[in-house]
């Protein structure tokens, strides 16, 4: 057949052949299409019509007014263990779940009254992934959701002083604030200027460095019988050293009690009990021996055992003595000094002569029970009375022996301020 004659072909297949053109032509055009997505004037579509753009208004019409906050950043590491929580504008939460990543528990926690916000219950703990899912709805019951996973601070990235006394309770005239923290502080005036301590009083009260762990408030003279003191701790987030933050944030409050102050004269072996300025009771008592005299100074009571074990070992004494029982026992320093109930002396020491190893003795009887001396000075002190000690032949107490910074001067107590 001659190459350039075209071969005889069916009506029937013309049409089939043309068929199949347009076939492949709407197929171009469906790809055409696909790859354009919604750009109205790339296809052709009204805007708002068709095409992606239509999908995006009818998602915006239906989108929830409520907008959820997390607190904590999703993908934090560094998350509040006071103050992560949620919050809603917009509308209402419906539903906020809590739980730790590790192990799935859930930790409780509250949606505030008029549903705009939501705490747990309690502190989160420090250096723990925790994973939240709030939802919410608005004023048309349109539904919003929020996820979130985070880690709160780290132990080795933050830091937590301990405190004396405790929120609530009622103590003497010579308690301080004491603050102990578990790592050093570098950035003390950070610090101290996020702790402030307030009496109804009036007195001015100062914060006073003993070293870079250690931070106590008192004012210049005894607090006034009868105050209340306020000490409020915003350390959240307050940088105390290099990389190392705060994680406290709470307000304390406590009672001064009646003024009541003990004199132990060593001459006499003789303690004068005043209260609110008037001799409430003379107790004859044994201080230290010759040997191991007592400290001098004013000692706050900072610790109260009706019975409590003394091991000399403990304190540098070797085995000279361990008492597993001693009664009616007053903590007066960190390095074991306690005014204490004794049982083992004889009745003829008490008012004569020091027999101790440093300690102020009071006569009492094994068991702490019956009405003694050692007793009703347990009964009739509080933790913060002072106990002061005078003409005792040792030197005088250091002010960071316990809590017992009324032995510095004011002008030195000032100066040790960061602030």
């Amino acid at each position: 057949m001659p190459d350039n004659i075209e071969p005889v072909r069916s009506r029937s297949q013309r049409r089939l052949r043309r068929g199949l053109a347009a076939a492949s032509l709407l197929a171009a055009g469906a790809l055409v299409l696909s790859a354009c997505g919604g750009d109205a004037s790339a296809g052709g579509a009204d805007k708002g019509k068709g095409g992606q753009a239509g999908a995006d208004a009818a998602a915006a019409k239906d989108a929830s007014d409520a907008k959820i906050t997390v607190s904590a950043k999703d993908g934090a590491t560094d998350a509040s263990i006071n103050d992560t929580g949620v919050k809603v504008t917009g509308g209402k939460l419906t539903s906020v779940t809590m739980t730790q990543a590790d192990n799935g528990a859930v930790v409780k926690g509250s949606i505030a009254a008029d549903g705009t916000s939501w705490k747990p219950d309690a502190q989160l703990e420090r250096g723990t992934k925790y994973k939240i899912v709030a939802n919410a709805k608005d004023d048309k019951n349109r539904a919003a959701t929020e996820n979130a996973s985070f880690s709160t601070v780290s132990s080795a990235n933050s830091f937590i002083g301990t405190y004396t006394p405790d929120n609530g309770t009622t103590v003497g005239v010579g308690m301080p604030v004491s603050f102990t923290f578990d790592k050093p502080i570098t950035k003390k005036k950070d610090v101290q200027s996020h702790i402030t301590v307030t009496s109804s009083s009036g007195q001015k009260v100062v914060g006073h460095w003993f070293h870079g762990q250690r931070l106590d408030f008192r004012p210049e003279d005894y607090w006034k019988a009868g105050s209340k003191v306020t000490m409020k701790i915003d350390l959240d987030g307050v940088e105390g050293a290099n990389g190392v933050f705060g994680v406290q944030s709470k307000t304390v409050t406590f009672t001064i009690g009646r003024a009541q102050v003990s004199t132990v004269d060593m001459n006499t072996q003789m303690m004068t009990v005043e209260r609110d300025g008037k001799v409430l009771k003379k107790i004859p008592i044994s201080g230290g021996s010759a040997q191991n005299p007592t400290y001098n100074g004013k000692m706050v009571i900072s610790e109260k055992f009706i019975q409590t074990r003394m091991n000399g070992s403990t304190v540098g004494f070797g085995g000279e003595y361990d008492i597993k029982d001693v009664p009616h026992a007053m903590r007066l320093s960190t390095s074991g000094t306690f005014i204490h109930g004794n049982y083992w002396g004889s009745p003829s020491i008490y008012g004569r002569v020091g027999t101790s190893h440093g300690c102020v003795g009071l006569q009492d009887v094994k068991g702490a029970q019956g009405d003694t001396p050692g007793k009703w000075f347990y009964d009739n002190s509080l933790i913060g009375d002072v106990v002061w000690v005078k003409n005792s032949a040792d030197k005088t107490i250091a002010p960071d022996n316990g809590l017992n910074g009324w032995n510095m001067s004011w002008d030195k107590w000032q100066a040790g301020s960061a602030v």
